[in-house]
Protein backbone atom coordinates (compact mmCIF):
# COMPACT_ATOMS: atom_id res chain seq x y z
CA UNK A 1 0.00 0.00 0.00
CA UNK A 2 1.30 3.48 -0.79
CA UNK A 3 2.88 5.34 2.72
CA UNK A 4 1.39 7.97 4.54
CA UNK A 5 3.47 11.36 4.47
CA UNK A 6 3.82 13.05 7.64
CA UNK A 7 1.95 15.92 6.90
CA UNK A 8 1.93 17.23 10.63
CA UNK A 9 1.99 20.79 11.06
CA UNK A 10 4.24 23.52 12.13
CA UNK A 11 4.28 24.51 15.88
CA UNK A 12 1.27 26.46 17.23
CA UNK A 13 0.94 30.28 16.58
CA UNK A 14 -0.55 32.43 19.38
CA UNK A 15 -2.95 34.87 18.13
CA UNK A 16 -4.90 33.21 15.27
CA UNK A 17 -8.76 33.56 15.07
CA UNK A 18 -10.56 29.91 14.81
CA UNK A 19 -11.35 28.03 11.74
CA UNK A 20 -14.10 26.52 11.00
CA UNK A 21 -13.99 22.45 9.91
CA UNK A 22 -17.45 21.18 8.84
CA UNK A 23 -17.94 17.30 9.66
CA UNK A 24 -20.58 14.84 8.61
CA UNK A 25 -20.89 10.84 9.00
CA UNK A 26 -23.20 8.19 7.29
CA UNK A 27 -26.49 7.23 9.27
CA UNK A 28 -25.20 4.02 9.33
CA UNK A 29 -24.25 2.94 12.70
CA UNK A 30 -21.99 4.71 14.83
CA UNK A 31 -18.60 3.28 13.73
CA UNK A 32 -18.91 6.53 11.53
CA UNK A 33 -19.32 9.10 14.37
CA UNK A 34 -16.59 6.77 16.85
CA UNK A 35 -14.20 7.53 13.80
CA UNK A 36 -15.49 11.40 13.50
CA UNK A 37 -14.42 11.17 17.64
CA UNK A 38 -11.24 9.48 16.85
CA UNK A 39 -10.32 12.39 14.20
CA UNK A 40 -11.74 15.42 16.41
CA UNK A 41 -9.94 14.47 19.52
CA UNK A 42 -6.61 14.01 17.19
CA UNK A 43 -7.67 17.45 15.74
CA UNK A 44 -7.70 18.77 18.62
CA UNK A 45 -4.34 17.91 19.93
CA UNK A 46 -2.18 18.82 16.56
CA UNK A 47 -3.91 21.90 15.28
CA UNK A 48 -1.06 24.74 15.20
CA UNK A 49 -4.40 27.04 15.76
CA UNK A 50 -7.81 27.32 17.29
CA UNK A 51 -10.62 25.23 15.42
CA UNK A 52 -14.21 25.47 15.41
CA UNK A 53 -16.55 22.16 14.41
CA UNK A 54 -20.06 22.27 12.50
CA UNK A 55 -21.69 19.49 11.73
CA UNK A 56 -24.10 18.32 8.78
CA UNK A 57 -26.55 15.54 8.92
CA UNK A 58 -25.48 12.72 11.16
CA UNK A 59 -28.55 12.58 13.40
CA UNK A 60 -28.00 9.11 14.98
CA UNK A 61 -24.17 9.81 15.56
CA UNK A 62 -24.69 12.92 17.26
CA UNK A 63 -24.77 11.19 21.22
CA UNK A 64 -21.47 9.71 19.98
CA UNK A 65 -19.94 12.91 19.54
CA UNK A 66 -21.67 14.61 22.77
CA UNK A 67 -18.31 15.27 24.44
CA UNK A 68 -16.76 17.16 21.40
CA UNK A 69 -16.81 20.71 20.92
CA UNK A 70 -19.38 20.97 17.85
CA UNK A 71 -21.01 24.42 17.80
CA UNK A 72 -23.83 23.85 15.50
CA UNK A 73 -25.51 21.04 13.45
CA UNK A 74 -27.64 21.45 10.46
CA UNK A 75 -30.21 18.91 9.30
CA UNK A 76 -30.02 18.24 5.62
CA UNK A 77 -32.38 17.95 3.33
CA UNK A 78 -33.81 15.17 0.70
CA UNK A 79 -33.65 16.87 -2.50
CA UNK A 80 -30.14 16.82 -4.25
CA UNK A 81 -30.59 20.68 -4.91
CA UNK A 82 -31.69 21.73 -1.66
CA UNK A 83 -28.80 19.52 0.12
CA UNK A 84 -27.10 21.85 -2.32
CA UNK A 85 -28.30 25.33 -1.18
CA UNK A 86 -28.39 24.24 2.37
CA UNK A 87 -24.62 23.21 2.49
CA UNK A 88 -23.70 26.59 0.51
CA UNK A 89 -25.43 28.29 3.08
CA UNK A 90 -23.55 26.69 6.20
CA UNK A 91 -20.40 27.05 4.67
CA UNK A 92 -20.58 30.78 3.61
CA UNK A 93 -21.97 31.57 7.06
CA UNK A 94 -19.69 29.71 8.85
CA UNK A 95 -16.29 30.58 6.74
CA UNK A 96 -15.72 27.15 6.43
CA UNK A 97 -12.08 26.50 5.53
CA UNK A 98 -12.26 21.86 5.14
CA UNK A 99 -14.54 19.82 5.85
CA UNK A 100 -14.00 15.38 6.85
CA UNK A 101 -16.87 13.43 6.01
CA UNK A 102 -17.25 9.58 6.75
CA UNK A 103 -18.21 7.31 4.17
CA UNK A 104 -21.36 9.48 3.04
CA UNK A 105 -20.43 10.34 -0.48
CA UNK A 106 -23.39 12.45 -1.32
CA UNK A 107 -22.17 15.29 1.61
CA UNK A 108 -18.73 14.93 0.48
CA UNK A 109 -19.87 15.53 -3.20
CA UNK A 110 -21.48 18.52 -2.11
CA UNK A 111 -19.15 20.43 -0.21
CA UNK A 112 -16.42 19.59 -2.84
CA UNK A 113 -19.16 21.45 -5.04
CA UNK A 114 -19.43 24.53 -3.16
CA UNK A 115 -15.82 25.14 -2.96
CA UNK A 116 -15.30 23.08 0.48
CA UNK A 117 -11.41 21.08 0.61
CA UNK A 118 -12.80 17.81 2.10
CA UNK A 119 -11.17 14.38 3.37
CA UNK A 120 -13.16 11.89 2.91
CA UNK A 121 -12.73 8.81 5.25
CA UNK A 122 -13.64 5.02 3.62
CA UNK A 123 -13.66 2.40 6.37
CA UNK A 124 -15.09 0.26 3.36
CA UNK A 125 -12.99 0.11 0.60
CA UNK A 126 -13.10 -3.54 0.20
CA UNK A 127 -16.75 -3.11 -0.12
CA UNK A 128 -16.98 -1.12 -3.39
CA UNK A 129 -17.31 -2.13 -6.98
CA UNK A 130 -17.97 -0.76 -10.38
CA UNK A 131 -21.77 -0.90 -9.39
CA UNK A 132 -21.16 1.67 -6.80
CA UNK A 133 -19.31 4.45 -8.11
CA UNK A 134 -21.94 6.82 -8.61
CA UNK A 135 -22.36 6.93 -4.64
CA UNK A 136 -18.48 7.74 -3.64
CA UNK A 137 -16.72 10.64 -3.91
CA UNK A 138 -14.12 9.63 -6.39
CA UNK A 139 -12.69 13.17 -6.44
CA UNK A 140 -12.33 14.22 -2.94
CA UNK A 141 -9.66 16.19 -2.38
CA UNK A 142 -8.43 13.73 -0.58
CA UNK A 143 -9.60 10.16 -0.23
CA UNK A 144 -8.22 8.18 2.91
CA UNK A 145 -9.09 4.45 2.50
CA UNK A 146 -8.71 2.34 5.39
CA UNK A 147 -6.03 -0.28 5.32
CA UNK A 148 -7.58 -3.83 5.48
CA UNK A 149 -5.77 -7.09 5.40
CA UNK A 150 -6.56 -7.41 1.44
CA UNK A 151 -8.27 -5.94 -0.97
CA UNK A 152 -10.90 -8.24 -3.42
CA UNK A 153 -9.95 -7.86 -7.17
CA UNK A 154 -13.23 -6.59 -8.31
CA UNK A 155 -12.46 -2.91 -6.48
CA UNK A 156 -9.00 -2.38 -7.32
CA UNK A 157 -10.32 -0.75 -10.59
CA UNK A 158 -12.76 1.86 -8.68
CA UNK A 159 -9.95 2.39 -6.09
CA UNK A 160 -7.46 3.14 -8.89
CA UNK A 161 -9.21 5.49 -10.25
CA UNK A 162 -9.21 7.76 -7.41
CA UNK A 163 -6.79 10.36 -7.71
CA UNK A 164 -6.71 11.63 -3.81
CA UNK A 165 -6.00 7.92 -2.50
CA UNK A 166 -4.21 8.34 0.48
CA UNK A 167 -4.29 4.45 2.33
CA UNK A 168 -4.41 5.14 6.14
CA UNK A 169 -4.05 3.07 9.40
CA UNK A 170 -7.68 2.40 11.38
CA UNK A 171 -9.04 5.05 12.48
CA UNK A 172 -9.74 4.80 15.99
CA UNK A 173 -10.16 6.11 19.49
CA UNK A 174 -7.18 5.96 21.82
CA UNK A 175 -8.18 3.43 24.28
CA UNK A 176 -7.53 3.15 27.92
CA UNK A 177 -5.86 0.71 29.59
CA UNK A 178 -7.74 -2.55 30.16
CA UNK A 179 -8.51 -4.37 32.97
CA UNK A 180 -5.87 -7.06 33.38
CA UNK A 181 -4.15 -9.53 31.28
CA UNK A 182 -6.77 -11.49 29.71
CA UNK A 183 -5.98 -15.43 29.46
CA UNK A 184 -7.25 -18.77 28.57
CA UNK A 185 -9.55 -20.15 31.14
CA UNK A 186 -10.39 -17.23 32.44
CA UNK A 187 -14.21 -16.89 33.84
CA UNK A 188 -15.83 -14.85 31.79
CA UNK A 189 -18.35 -13.08 34.35
CA UNK A 190 -19.01 -9.06 32.12
CA UNK A 191 -19.49 -8.76 28.81
CA UNK A 192 -20.56 -6.08 26.92
CA UNK A 193 -23.03 -6.79 23.76
CA UNK A 194 -22.61 -4.00 20.95
CA UNK A 195 -25.18 -3.65 18.12
CA UNK A 196 -24.81 -0.52 16.11
CA UNK A 197 -25.98 0.18 12.38
CA UNK A 198 -28.97 -0.87 13.59
CA UNK A 199 -31.33 2.43 11.81
CA UNK A 200 -29.77 1.84 8.07
CA UNK A 201 -31.36 4.19 5.33
CA UNK A 202 -32.77 1.31 3.08
CA UNK A 203 -33.34 -0.73 6.39
CA UNK A 204 -37.52 -0.92 6.49
CA UNK A 205 -38.07 -2.54 10.40
CA UNK A 206 -34.63 -1.91 12.31
CA UNK A 207 -36.14 -3.47 15.21
CA UNK A 208 -36.02 -7.08 13.38
CA UNK A 209 -32.27 -8.18 14.03
CA UNK A 210 -32.35 -7.20 17.82
CA UNK A 211 -35.78 -9.28 18.13
CA UNK A 212 -33.93 -12.14 16.88
CA UNK A 213 -30.43 -12.01 17.79
CA UNK A 214 -30.84 -10.23 21.32
CA UNK A 215 -32.42 -13.19 22.83
CA UNK A 216 -30.65 -15.77 21.55
CA UNK A 217 -27.72 -13.51 23.20
CA UNK A 218 -29.15 -13.30 26.86
CA UNK A 219 -29.45 -17.40 27.04
CA UNK A 220 -26.09 -18.30 25.69
CA UNK A 221 -24.88 -15.59 28.01
CA UNK A 222 -26.99 -17.05 30.99
CA UNK A 223 -25.89 -20.85 29.95
CA UNK A 224 -22.25 -19.49 29.80
CA UNK A 225 -22.25 -18.39 33.50
CA UNK A 226 -22.23 -14.53 32.44
CA UNK A 227 -23.36 -12.50 35.23
CA UNK A 228 -23.46 -9.06 34.07
CA UNK A 229 -23.91 -7.51 30.54
CA UNK A 230 -24.05 -4.24 29.45
CA UNK A 231 -25.82 -3.55 26.20
CA UNK A 232 -24.76 -0.60 23.93
CA UNK A 233 -26.22 0.41 20.48
CA UNK A 234 -28.45 2.66 19.11
CA UNK A 235 -31.49 0.52 20.42
CA UNK A 236 -34.74 2.93 22.02
CA UNK A 237 -35.78 2.59 25.62
CA UNK A 238 -38.96 1.34 24.60
CA UNK A 239 -37.24 -1.63 23.42
CA UNK A 240 -34.59 -1.75 25.85
CA UNK A 241 -36.30 -2.45 28.81
CA UNK A 242 -38.53 -5.01 27.28
CA UNK A 243 -35.22 -7.23 26.54
CA UNK A 244 -34.07 -6.39 30.17
CA UNK A 245 -37.28 -7.57 31.68
CA UNK A 246 -36.77 -10.95 29.35
CA UNK A 247 -33.38 -11.53 30.61
CA UNK A 248 -32.80 -15.03 31.83
CA UNK A 249 -31.57 -14.92 35.77
CA UNK A 250 -28.89 -14.62 36.93
CA UNK A 251 -28.14 -11.89 34.26
CA UNK A 252 -27.85 -8.34 35.49
CA UNK A 253 -28.20 -6.26 32.16
CA UNK A 254 -27.74 -2.49 32.11
CA UNK A 255 -28.36 -0.76 28.76
CA UNK A 256 -28.23 2.87 27.18
CA UNK A 257 -26.32 4.78 24.80
CA UNK A 258 -22.50 5.84 25.37
CA UNK A 259 -20.52 8.63 23.82
CA UNK A 260 -17.02 7.15 22.56
CA UNK A 261 -14.87 7.43 25.42
CA UNK A 262 -17.62 6.01 27.97
CA UNK A 263 -17.39 2.80 25.05
CA UNK A 264 -13.92 2.58 24.95
CA UNK A 265 -14.04 2.64 28.54
CA UNK A 266 -16.71 -0.59 29.25
CA UNK A 267 -14.46 -2.59 26.43
CA UNK A 268 -11.81 -1.73 28.67
CA UNK A 269 -13.36 -3.52 31.72
CA UNK A 270 -14.76 -6.61 30.04
CA UNK A 271 -14.11 -9.90 30.06
CA UNK A 272 -15.82 -10.43 26.40
CA UNK A 273 -17.70 -8.60 23.77
CA UNK A 274 -20.47 -9.92 21.76
CA UNK A 275 -20.70 -7.89 18.71
CA UNK A 276 -22.63 -7.48 15.25
CA UNK A 277 -19.34 -7.06 13.49
CA UNK A 278 -18.98 -3.31 12.73
CA UNK A 279 -15.28 -2.49 11.65
CA UNK A 280 -14.79 0.13 14.07
CA UNK A 281 -15.82 -1.73 17.18
CA UNK A 282 -14.04 -4.76 15.76
CA UNK A 283 -10.68 -2.74 15.22
CA UNK A 284 -11.46 -1.05 19.20
CA UNK A 285 -11.84 -4.47 21.14
CA UNK A 286 -8.67 -5.31 18.98
CA UNK A 287 -6.63 -2.20 20.33
CA UNK A 288 -7.30 -3.74 23.79
CA UNK A 289 -6.93 -7.52 23.66
CA UNK A 290 -10.47 -8.10 24.27
CA UNK A 291 -12.18 -11.58 23.30
CA UNK A 292 -15.02 -10.98 20.67
CA UNK A 293 -17.57 -13.29 19.50
CA UNK A 294 -19.01 -11.82 15.96
CA UNK A 295 -22.86 -11.93 15.91
CA UNK A 296 -24.84 -12.39 12.64
CA UNK A 297 -23.88 -9.47 9.60
CA UNK A 298 -26.68 -7.10 9.68
CA UNK A 299 -24.88 -5.96 6.05
CA UNK A 300 -22.80 -6.81 3.67
CA UNK A 301 -19.83 -5.17 5.30
CA UNK A 302 -20.04 -7.67 8.26
CA UNK A 303 -20.03 -10.70 6.47
CA UNK A 304 -16.66 -9.35 4.97
CA UNK A 305 -15.86 -8.14 8.79
CA UNK A 306 -16.31 -10.93 10.77
CA UNK A 307 -14.81 -13.31 8.46
CA UNK A 308 -11.26 -10.70 8.21
CA UNK A 309 -11.63 -11.11 12.16
CA UNK A 310 -11.94 -14.64 12.42
CA UNK A 311 -8.53 -15.29 10.25
CA UNK A 312 -6.67 -12.50 11.66
CA UNK A 313 -6.93 -13.86 15.73
CA UNK A 314 -6.42 -17.45 14.19
CA UNK A 315 -9.83 -18.42 15.83
CA UNK A 316 -13.90 -19.08 14.38
CA UNK A 317 -15.28 -16.64 16.39
CA UNK A 318 -18.32 -15.94 14.35
CA UNK A 319 -22.12 -17.00 15.18
CA UNK A 320 -23.54 -16.80 11.49
CA UNK A 321 -27.10 -16.97 10.41
CA UNK A 322 -28.27 -20.51 10.23
CA UNK A 323 -28.54 -21.52 6.32
CA UNK A 324 -31.84 -21.51 6.25
CA UNK A 325 -32.26 -17.49 6.98
CA UNK A 326 -29.38 -16.70 5.21
CA UNK A 327 -26.52 -18.02 2.51
CA UNK A 328 -23.77 -15.70 2.69
CA UNK A 329 -22.10 -16.20 -0.66
CA UNK A 330 -25.35 -15.50 -2.59
CA UNK A 331 -25.61 -11.92 -1.13
CA UNK A 332 -21.74 -11.56 -1.88
CA UNK A 333 -22.29 -13.11 -5.28
CA UNK A 334 -24.86 -10.05 -5.45
CA UNK A 335 -22.50 -7.27 -4.52
CA UNK A 336 -21.03 -6.78 -8.30
CA UNK A 337 -24.39 -4.91 -9.25
CA UNK A 338 -23.70 -2.89 -6.72
CA UNK A 339 -24.11 -2.73 -2.66
CA UNK A 340 -28.07 -2.16 -2.53
CA UNK A 341 -28.80 -5.57 -4.49
CA UNK A 342 -26.91 -7.64 -1.48
CA UNK A 343 -28.60 -5.54 1.00
CA UNK A 344 -31.87 -6.44 -0.33
CA UNK A 345 -31.43 -9.94 0.34
CA UNK A 346 -29.69 -9.52 3.59
CA UNK A 347 -32.94 -7.15 4.53
CA UNK A 348 -35.32 -9.93 3.61
CA UNK A 349 -33.50 -12.75 5.23
CA UNK A 350 -33.75 -11.22 8.79
CA UNK A 351 -36.97 -9.73 8.60
CA UNK A 352 -38.43 -13.99 7.58
CA UNK A 353 -36.39 -14.94 10.31
CA UNK A 354 -38.40 -12.16 12.56
CA UNK A 355 -41.49 -12.91 11.99
CA UNK A 356 -40.87 -16.79 12.99
CA UNK A 357 -39.06 -16.17 16.03
CA UNK A 358 -41.71 -16.77 17.87
CA UNK A 359 -41.61 -20.61 17.42
CA UNK A 360 -37.98 -20.72 18.67
CA UNK A 361 -36.19 -22.50 15.87
CA UNK A 362 -34.19 -19.45 14.97
CA UNK A 363 -33.20 -18.29 18.44
CA UNK A 364 -32.28 -21.81 19.88
CA UNK A 365 -30.11 -22.53 16.80
CA UNK A 366 -28.58 -18.74 16.66
CA UNK A 367 -28.00 -19.04 20.98
CA UNK A 368 -26.25 -22.42 20.50
CA UNK A 369 -23.72 -21.18 17.59
CA UNK A 370 -22.99 -17.73 20.37
CA UNK A 371 -22.79 -19.95 23.08
CA UNK A 372 -20.00 -22.60 21.05
CA UNK A 373 -18.01 -19.24 19.43
CA UNK A 374 -17.82 -17.83 23.65
CA UNK A 375 -16.64 -20.86 24.67
CA UNK A 376 -14.18 -20.24 21.84
CA UNK A 377 -12.90 -17.06 23.63
CA UNK A 378 -12.04 -19.17 26.66
CA UNK A 379 -10.62 -22.47 26.07
CA UNK A 380 -8.25 -21.28 23.40
CA UNK A 381 -5.80 -18.15 22.79
CA UNK A 382 -6.45 -16.77 19.94
CA UNK A 383 -4.42 -13.51 19.25
CA UNK A 384 -7.18 -10.82 19.75
CA UNK A 385 -5.06 -7.76 18.92
CA UNK A 386 -3.99 -9.44 15.17
CA UNK A 387 -6.24 -7.46 13.15
CA UNK A 388 -5.81 -4.32 14.73
CA UNK A 389 -2.10 -5.01 14.64
CA UNK A 390 -2.24 -5.90 11.00
CA UNK A 391 -3.73 -2.39 10.26
CA UNK A 392 -2.28 0.07 12.54
CA UNK A 393 -3.83 2.21 14.74
CA UNK A 394 -2.42 5.63 13.49
CA UNK A 395 -5.10 6.15 11.01
CA UNK A 396 -7.22 9.42 13.27
CA UNK A 397 -3.97 11.43 13.06
CA UNK A 398 -3.42 10.87 9.66
CA UNK A 399 -7.09 12.04 8.61
CA UNK A 400 -6.64 15.05 10.97
CA UNK A 401 -3.07 16.10 9.55
CA UNK A 402 -4.99 15.42 5.84
CA UNK A 403 -7.52 17.89 7.24
CA UNK A 404 -5.14 20.62 8.66
CA UNK A 405 -3.08 20.12 5.09
CA UNK A 406 -6.52 21.01 3.39
CA UNK A 407 -6.90 23.93 5.89
CA UNK A 408 -3.68 25.51 4.75
CA UNK A 409 -4.21 25.26 1.15
CA UNK A 410 -7.76 26.78 1.57
CA UNK A 411 -8.06 30.85 1.06
CA UNK A 412 -9.23 32.26 4.32
CA UNK A 413 -11.78 33.88 2.75
CA UNK A 414 -13.69 30.94 1.53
Amino acid sequence: MRPVPDLRPPGPVPGREPVTVALSGVDFGWGSSGKLSAVLSALSERSPVPLRFVGLDSGLGRPVLAEHPVEHWYDLPDSAPDVHATVDEVVRFHRVRAAVVVLDGRVAKTLEAVGVPTVFVDSLPFLWTDGDRPALPLDATVYCAQRCLELPPECEGVLASIPGLRWVEAVIGTPPAPRAERRAGRPCRKVVVSLGGLRAPLLADWTNYPRVVLPAVLEALATHGVREVRLAGNLPAGLLAEFIERAPAPLRVTAGLLPHRAFLAELADCDALLASPGLTTLLEAGSLGVPTVCLPPQNLSQIFNARAHSRAVGADVRAAWPEDVLREDEALALRSKGEKHALDLIYTAIGKAAARADDGHVVAALSNRILAALRQTTETTPDWGALTAAVGTGGAAQVADAVLAAVRQSPPDT
